[in-house]
């Protein structure tokens, strides 16, 4: 684990940048409805875009239609529920499902029918259950969910900030990275990945693997060798490498 994080270089024009959202690319806040999308991130990831040849992606633990509402009218490749759904660059989208679903689920709507400061957040290849409002509802969410997917070797649990998310086994942001760095336009290129949550780790690694540029947002221990404060660090970062990778364009252009 790094002792001593780096600023991370800006992205050259033969990278593939994945960003997450929750955290990264917009701050927390107290449910997943009532997040404020800053003012130009959408102009900005559309530049971006342009700038990369079109090798931005999203990797979110929302689901895909959530995440293209609050980029709306982008539709930009994207990683939805950790990975469990995914748009490719050409549009085509898949999905995978995971048996038991329902019974899931159930169990945490039961839960928060006793403690309205839950939230659950139901997605077609999941279930988070929130206890930000109340973290101190945590060993519970925890043992309510241990037991829904008990026996269940086709589920895991991945712990978030003030969630817990029971998702089809095998899906984790780095495989999610790792498909996207099979196709075009991002097969070739160099990754780099930012990230604020432990569920980011993982594509840290695959990141990293591949030597490519991982990037913890905020605090907490994190394999990633780079580091940004927040939101405000990443939005300044982007649009840094925005306007320089336009200017060598520009430049480029005229030669």
């Amino acid at each position: 684990m790094p002792t001593d994080p780096l600023m991370p270089p800006y992205p050259q024009p033969d990278m593939a940048l994945f960003l997450d959202f929750d955290g990264t690319l917009v701050p927390l806040a107290a449910t997943p409805d009532s997040i404020i999308v800053p003012p130009g991130l959408v102009p900005l990831l559309q530049q971006l875009q342009t700038v990369l040849g079109g090798a931005v992606a999203v990797i979110s633990g929302r689901e895909i239609a959530a995440v293209d509402r609050y980029v709306h009218p982008l539709r930009l490749p994207c990683a939805g529920s950790h990975g469990a759904e995914r748009r490719r660059a050409d549009g085509q989208q898949s999905q995978l499902l995971g048996d038991g679903l329902e019974h899931i689920a159930t169990a945490c709507w039961q839960l928060a029918a006793r403690h309205p400061a839950l939230l659950v957040e139901s997605k077609p290849s999941g279930v988070a259950l929130h206890y930000r409002r109340d973290p101190t509802l945590e060993p519970q969410c925890l043992r309510v969910l241990e037991a829904a997917v008990a026996g269940r070797p086709d589920w895991v649990l991945v712990r978030g900030k003030c969630v817990i998310e029971a998702l089809p086994a095998g899906i984790n942001k780095g495989a999610a990275i790792a498909a996207f760095m099979q196709e075009a336009p991002f097969a070739g290129r160099t990754a780099c990945f930012a990230g604020d949550d432990v569920t980011d780790e993982t594509g840290f690694s695959v990141v990293q693997q591949q030597q490519g540029v991982a990037i913890k947002v905020g605090p907490g221990a994190s394999c990633a060798r780079y580091r940004l404060g927040g939101v405000p660090q990443v939005h300044a970062w982007l649009h840094t490498a925005c306007a320089q990778l336009t200017a060598r364009r520009s430049l480029e252009a005229r030669v």
